[in-house]
């Protein structure tokens, strides 16, 4: 699992980490988008001027970009993998790689039989 992605900063990573996942045997691999909700963001952006002045305001606008103009999207199934030219960029270079280092070829099958919606009484017998 790469997460999170966050392009300018470890974007280029990708191929050599799924290169080395697969190396030791890895057959599925999946990523996250950055997301930065509630404080984390406030903490990132420090962290981002302190450590890489020469491309945080860049780098923190790619993520806007990554989640139509705000740095966090709470929206199920988009705020893990963003959206837009970047997010879209970044997944098809995992896909690409994936597919070349022969990973995420099975489908996972989940059983979902035990699932019971949460307060719903089991049955015992």
């Amino acid at each position: 699992m790469l997460g999170p992605m966050i392009p300018g900063i470890n974007k280029h990573e990708l191929p050599a980490l799924l290169e080395a996942a697969a190396n030791a045997g890895a057959t599925f691999a999946g990523y996250t988008f950055v997301r930065l909700n509630g404080s984390v963001k406030l903490l990132f952006h420090q962290w981002l001027h302190q450590h890489f002045p020469d491309r945080a305001d860049k780098v923190w606008h790619l993520i806007e970009s990554g989640h139509g103009g705000k740095v966090n999207d709470s929206d199920f199934g988009r705020r893990m993998r963003g959206e837009g030219l970047i997010a879209d960029m970044i997944a098809i270079q995992f896909r690409n790689h994936c597919r070349k280092l022969g990973l995420n070829k099975e489908k996972l099958r989940l059983d979902s039989s035990q699932f019971f919606r949460p307060g719903q009484q089991g049955s015992l017998f």
